[in-house]
């Protein structure tokens, strides 16, 4: 698939907005905003013109701020000794630290103080709080002009669709993280009093649910496939289209039948609602009904290019993803490989000796969810797992995830005799990948380093990232699709041979078709005769495919996980090497005393379920509530 720019329709006429401090001021109208709607609305090219600065708000969390900073949960450990990362900041249970006025760093994507709301000028300060507002507004703003619109009814179809999309798309990815919110659905008057209350969280799922609806029945799968789509054929595969919006369709009602937005935050983690689930299972097999028939180009990566997903190496700077891509925050920012994708993202995950003194290492106890090759998880009679060979005969995503102790890192000539100890990751207890130097940052604290979005050849001797590297985690897979469509139709039909019923598969071999991608076999039948079990499965296959990809703190917390004693903790292993270890053959060594220790113990309540509102925002109107506990 090509990659593209957005600005490919005429866009001379757009929305100023100043930069304010609260979400009152991106709705509220006020004089500056005027804009000639005869001129901005009255054809295609205009109206999309100014549609289709919806796109350039979409935040790119992979490459905010100078390292990437996105997983918070009990996935990554931040090697930094101060609250300079949000990860830090929640470890710490100071969820204040998502906005701008509580991070001195300004090192949230969520919320920073750099910039114009719609434009991060070095493409670090696109944020996610503002730009909803703000988008928000100019959805709403284009819906109520849409009669405007002197075109033909597909062309105001795509307009509409998009439009509703956005609006949708926006109150997604806040809700997510604070909870209800009032629903706007048009532009609000500059004299209008502010004392809007919050919704719950279901009633705004099902006002977002009506917007994705809509933006499915009314856009292609194929923009080329249209006549105005023509003009930009084959520069169109970012644009909304039928997919995605039957995707996020489909995950907004499942994010309604999960624990804590079906129960508030009480401690039932059972208790999904069958309703939306089934709502969910239904607009997801819809989707993959299309995807299954051939109607659409999207389809799962194979296996050997799994990684091409998250990063693309000497291909011109090509946007990763490709045919398994759904949605993604569209170019922009620094040109990618010039400062973005390589200094601030790529660097921060191998360990200092081999490369940057700022890094994220994936937590020990996390890479327990990544199971054997016979599908069973660690634990599992029969599994085959041995403390002593901790390496050996694991689920392939194991290898493609992880750096792990004894494999080949350097592939190059190390100038200096003194340094080529450092060829291998050396990984064991007191092993140059494990510290910087005494305890300082930089180095694997927790005994593993990430691979997954990087390659090996990402370190200061052979600097393969010099090499057109782009390297961005996509909103949104197919291979999410297949996952979340086996967790609602299990969770609707109460078992694992559930279906929808727009689509005939059953929840196990949806989730299935994902692990066998990766050659991993079907979930194992001990875990297919109770529904709970099964989903236990799901979870696990939730950490491993989507591992490091932003979905895990979103989770945990819609499942009532987070303040489980389970999930609190983050571990390092410490090991010794056995005599006979063999640098060539990494996967089958023995280790010697493996043991798990704490570094990491969150101490969660009920109210870190929920972020905290901005104060400003709450302080607008004694109907806008602050959320439990802040």
């Amino acid at each position: 698939m090509n990659t593209m720019r957005y600005t490919l329709f005429s866009f001379s006429i757009f929305l100023s907005v100043m930069v304010l401090v609260s979400c009152e001021d991106f709705l509220m109208k006020s004089p500056e905003s005027n804009i000639d709607s005869e001129e901005a609305f009255e054809n295609f090219e205009n109206f999309q013109g100014f549609t289709e600065e919806l796109y350039a708000t979409i935040p790119n969390f992979t490459d905010h701020y100078w390292e990437s900073n996105f997983n918070y949960a009990d996935d990554m450990f931040s090697t930094n000794d101060i609250d300079y990362y949000l990860v830090d900041y929640f470890d710490n249970g100071n969820f204040w630290g998502w906005q701008s006025e509580h991070n001195g760093w300004d090192a949230s994507w969520i919320d920073n103080s750099n910039g114009a709301p719609q434009y991060g000028g070095d493409g670090q300060a696109i944020e996610l709080w503002d730009n909803s507002w703000y988008a928000i507004r100019k959805a709403n703003l284009g819906l109520a002009n849409l009669d405007k619109l002197q075109g033909t009814q597909i062309e105001r179809n795509l307009i509409e669709g998009q439009l509703r999309f956005f609006r949708g798309w926006y109150y997604f990815q806040m809700m997510q993280l604070v909870g209800g919110l009032p629903y706007f659905s048009e532009p609000i008057a500059a004299d209008a009093t502010f004392d809007f209350e919050r919704l719950s969280y279901q009633a705004l799922a099902d006002s977002i649910g009506q917007d994705f609806r809509a933006a499915a029945d009314l856009l292609p799968t194929d923009w080329d496939d249209t006549e105005p789509g023509s003009n930009t054929s084959g520069n169109n595969e970012l644009r909304i289209n039928k997919i995605m919006a039957l995707a996020y369709l489909g995950k907004n009602y499942l994010w309604a039948a999960s624990p804590l937005m079906n129960n508030g935050s009480n401690e039932n983690a059972d208790s999904y609602s069958q309703e939306y689930a089934q709502q969910s299972a239904d607009a997801l097999g819809e989707l993959l009904n299309l995807v299954q028939s051939g109607q659409t180009d999207y389809e799962l990566l194979d296996f050997e290019n799994w990684r091409e997903n998250f990063r693309t190496i000497a291909q011109n700077y090509a946007l990763p993803g490709g045919s398994e891509r759904i949605f993604t925050a569209p170019y922009g920012g620094p040109k990618p490989g010039a400062g973005g994708a390589v200094w601030n993202s790529v660097r921060a995950y191998m360990p200092a000796i081999a490369d940057n003194p700022k890094n994220f290492m994936p937590a020990a106890n996390y890479v327990e969810y990544f199971g054997m090759a016979n599908g069973l998880p660690l634990d599992a009679a029969g599994s085959g797992y041995s403390d002593s060979y901790p390496w050996r005969d694991r689920d392939p995503r194991f290898y493609k995830t992880f750096i792990y102790d004894g494999i080949q890192i350097v592939q190059g000539t190390i100038d200096d005799p003194a340094l080529e100890e450092h060829r291998h990751a050396n990984l064991y207890t007191g092993g140059s990948y494990r510290f910087a130097g005494g305890n300082s940052p930089g180095g694997s604290q927790t005994g593993y380093a990430l691979l997954k979005f990087i390659n090996v050849t990402f370190n200061r001797w052979d600097q393969g990232f010099f090499n057109n590297v782009h390297f961005r985690v996509p909103y949104l897979r197919l291979a999410e699709i297949y996952v979340m469509y086996g967790e609602a139709a299990a969770v609707a039909s109460g078992s694992a041979t559930g279906t929808s019923n727009t689509f005939d598969w059953t929840a196990a071999q949806a989730v299935n078709h994902v692990r066998n991608r990766a050659n991993v076999p079907a979930i194992d039948s001990r875990y297919m005769g109770n529904v709970n079990d099964f989903l236990g499965e799901v979870r696990r296959e939730w950490a491993v495919e989507f591992g490091f990809e932003k979905k895990r703190f979103t989770n945990l917390r819609r499942w009532l996980l987070l303040t489980d004693d389970r999930y609190a903790e983050k571990t390092a292993i410490f090991f010794e090497r056995s005599a006979n270890h063999d640098p060539d053959n990494p996967r089958t060594n023995e280790v010697l005393n493996l043991r798990e220790e704490v570094i990491v113990d969150r101490n969660y309540s009920q109210r870190h379920y929920w972020l905290p509102l901005k104060r400003a925002d709450v302080n607008i109107s004694s109907s806008f509530k602050q959320n439990p506990g802040w």
